[in-house]
């Protein structure tokens, strides 16, 4: 069983660890954290906290809080609640997006991963959460659909589930 914890302005460097691991991202997400070096990390863990707090948010960007996953002491993964949507994350991006370290794929962590941030999403008030993901991408899409995703639309390979 996995927990969350909220992004801080410091973290671990197991963390960052597994930043490197997880690497520029894949199937759509997009690896913000990657970092040359632990101080660069660092920085963008303020900037992240910033924008979890809707604070120089650049032009596009709407609030987000990311979340650690972790399983007893070990971080697993991270994810990515959008507070909000622009018409950019409408059609690509939605609320919620997450990703698995490498070393801790296909044993069950995005299926818990997912629950966990929709209930915080519906604790921040978002009763309609939008998810996409790659139509090639089955894994994600039984994922969403364990966790009551329904698909709303199938456009140019993307795939837009709600989950209500």
């Amino acid at each position: 069983m996995i927990y969350l914890r909220k992004l801080a302005h410091e973290e671990p460097e197991e963390i960052y660890q597994m930043i490197l691991e997880i690497g520029a991202g894949e199937n759509g997400f997009v690896n913000s954290l990657r970092s040359s070096d632990f101080e660069e990390f660092k920085q963008k863990l303020k900037k992240n906290d910033d924008i979890s707090n809707g604070i120089n948010l650049e032009e596009g960007l709407v609030p987000q809080t990311i979340y650690w996953f972790y399983d007893h002491d070990r971080p697993v993964g991270y994810g990515k609640l959008r507070h909000k949507l622009n018409e950019k994350l409408l059609e690509h991006g939605g609320h919620i997006g997450y990703v698995i370290r490498p070393t801790a794929r296909n044993m069950g962590y995005g299926k818990q991963a997912l629950t966990e941030l929709v209930k915080q999403a519906h604790l921040m008030g978002i009763k309609e959460i939008l998810l996409t993901c790659d139509e090639a991408n089955m894994a994600s899409r039984r994922i969403i659909e364990f966790n009551g995703g329904v698909m709303s639309e199938l456009k140019e390979g993307s795939c837009k589930y709600w989950i209500r």
